[in-house]
């Protein structure tokens, strides 16, 4: 009551994260889908931040894809439909998460291989151990001092068993 909520500028760009960080805001940066972009982007943040109202330095976090499951192939198995649907959208053809059915009897070449591969780095994908290994690193290479997770499932169940293993991890 009575207080507002802090305002993020979320970007994906250099240009978003200069524009947070002379506007003295708090910069998210959406790196679950443009990593590439993440160590850069946050460098110019921080650059470029002047003190504005009440944040006197910047603040940053990154969004991480993170799906966790019990062992490394299932959490591959489970998170394979994710890496479709995103191939299908880059490719001009939207449309609903698919099954990992669906996603297994992809006929994947080898240039799509590749840009799977290409748009897994950074992301936490694996058992406990592996996410909890995969977001150390984030956290370490991005200097973030907040995290936010998504988690792309077909399950629901799955997106709640990832959510809850990763609650795990963090001990809250």
């Amino acid at each position: 009551a009575g207080r507002q909520p802090v305002i993020w500028l979320l970007g994906s760009s250099l240009y978003s994260a200069e524009l947070a960080g002379l506007l003295g805001m708090p910069f998210a940066f959406a790196h679950h889908f443009s990593s590439t972009n993440t160590l850069p982007a946050l460098q110019r943040y921080r650059e470029a931040f002047r003190p504005v109202g009440d944040l006197d330095a910047p603040h940053a976090m990154v969004t991480v894809n993170v799906l966790c499951a019990p062992t490394d192939a299932e959490a591959d198995r489970i998170a394979l439909p994710s890496a479709l649907s995103f191939l299908r959208l880059r490719q001009g053809h939207p449309g609903p998460l698919p099954s990992p059915e669906t996603a297994a009897a992809h006929p994947w070449t080898d240039v799509e291989l590749a840009f799977v591969a290409q748009r897994r780095e950074g992301q936490a994908i694996g058992s406990p151990e592996t996410v909890e290994k995969q977001l150390a690193a984030v956290l370490e290479a991005t200097r973030a001092d907040e995290l936010m997770i998504t988690t792309m499932a077909h399950d629901p169940a799955d997106r709640l068993r990832s959510t809850e293993l990763v609650r795990e991890l963090i001990g809250s």
